[in-house]
């Protein structure tokens, strides 16, 4: 077993300066080199065209080009090297694990993937230019995993499957924007037929209103579905699964089994973070172990956020913070075991 942390940020201000913030940040770590060495590891296989990416984000979340060309003011590199690294349009996404249970009241979801992909930063952000403001744990410093913005708009996603990719961003950017630029569960739909995908992922969403659908989105189709569970495969789009499916599938009848609609918000997390109860994972090397599990409320704007297995969640209150509040605690903690360490140590 290791333990681990996730630190609490929070920032309020225009994206720009977002960008030195974290740039800053980003120079007393090892993240850099960390990923220096992976694209030495692990070539890119995406070409990188500085127009067309600064066109997309114009077009879906001018915000955020705002804040790349803050990290390249901070970090004194070339453009290239802050879309390659910061951009996450038409990059490749590894296969990840994932699942979502929903309720009207509710979402609550297991992060699976690799401990060294894993910031270990959870962001608050209100942004004074353009967007809404957001609280999420952070992927790549510029994407999100999961998170809840300030109307109650939450969003998770699972990944499906990297086959003919298209041109188009990737899971944890989308999922950003979604939160940025979106108030609801309809606009949220609509943005994800809107914006080009570079991968196939489902994505889980939920609002204030208790409206919960879930997107099955490709480089080539996108479908809207209404459900309550989502693991690693499609339900719609069959076709475009991977051939091997037994652990996702595995995990869908485990969350079934013990989950329903009337399942109260505290079991439902128990049942997720139990090693256990078969939905939790510990395949940290397959690049599908669980690191957290979060639980939003988008009718009183909180999380519930524990790092590792059979952890008591931390309840954080977004609505406080917009309010000025102090946040009450500045780090999650826990315990995974694997001995493979976050992105930024």
């Amino acid at each position: 077993m290791q333990q681990v942390k996730s630190v609490i940020t929070e920032f309020r201000g225009s994206h720009f300066d977002f960008g030195l913030e974290q740039g800053k940040w980003l120079q007393t770590t090892l993240m850099m080199e960390n990923r220096e060495r992976e694209w030495r590891i692990r070539r890119p296989r995406f070409d990188i065209d500085i127009q067309e990416t600064k066109a997309a984000f114009k077009r879906f979340a001018p915000g955020i080009w705002e804040e790349l060309l803050g990290l390249q003011a901070e970090l004194k590199m070339d453009m290239t090297q802050i879309i390659q690294n910061f951009g996450h349009y038409r990059v490749y996404a590894k296969p990840s694990g994932c699942s979502v249970f929903t309720t009207e009241d509710y979402l609550v979801r297991n992060y699976d993937y690799h401990p060294a992909t894993y910031d270990g930063r959870f962001t608050f952000f209100q942004p004074n230019d353009s967007g809404y403001a957001t609280m999420a744990p952070v992927s790549r410093i510029t994407g999100r995993m999961d998170g809840m913005n300030e109307h109650g708009l939450t969003m998770g996603y699972n990944f499906m499957h990297r086959k003919v990719p298209g041109d188009g961003f990737v899971c944890y950017m989308i999922g950003r924007m979604i939160l940025e630029c979106c108030q609801s569960v309809d606009d949220a739909v609509q943005f994800l037929k809107e914006i080009p995908h570079r991968s196939s992922f489902s994505y889980i969403l939920l609002d204030k209103k208790g409206i919960t659908q879930i997107v099955e989105a490709t480089p080539r189709d996108i479908i809207v579905r209404e459900h309550h569970y989502c693991t690693n495969h499609f339900e719609v789009l069959t076709h475009e699964n991977r051939r091997v499916l037994t652990d996702s599938e595995m995990r869908m009848h485990n969350l079934k089994a013990q989950t329903n609609r009337t399942t109260d918000a505290a079991n439902a997390f128990k049942i997720m973070n139990d090693p256990e109860a078969g939905v939790f994972s510990e395949l940290y090397s397959s690049w599908s172990g669980t690191i957290h599990t979060s639980c939003y409320f988008p009718k009183d704007l909180s999380v519930q956020f524990a790092l590792g297995g059979n952890n008591t969640p931390t309840t954080l209150n977004f609505q406080d913070w917009l309010d000025g509040k102090p946040l009450p605690v500045q780090s999650f903690t826990g315990q995974i075991n694997s001995n493979i360490t976050f992105a930024s140590e």
